[in-house]
């Protein structure tokens, strides 16, 4: 069994779409203001990098959460 956690955040982009960018490596148990802060940045970065077809993925922060997801194998063959 592997239990992996990783943040996501949630964005409102340029065109008013919910847009998500996870980050697998993020440290377990950021605060809030900590979260906020990063989400901020990486609004304020959206419209020099975070472009795609002219409109801006990242524009707002709306939310951040932690996922878990937990694997449990049944089988495993591959490494015959």
């Amino acid at each position: 069994m592997t239990t992996t956690t990783e943040l996501q955040l949630t964005f409102k982009s340029s065109a008013g779409k919910k847009k998500s960018l996870n980050l697998p490596y993020a440290v377990k148990g950021l605060s809030a203001d900590v979260v906020r802060e990063a989400a901020a940045a990486i609004a304020g970065a959206g419209e020099g990098v975070f472009v795609k077809e002219g409109e801006v993925l990242y524009a707002e922060p709306l939310a951040a959460n932690y996922i878990e997801r937990t694997v449990t194998g049944v089988f495993d063959d591959s490494n015959h």
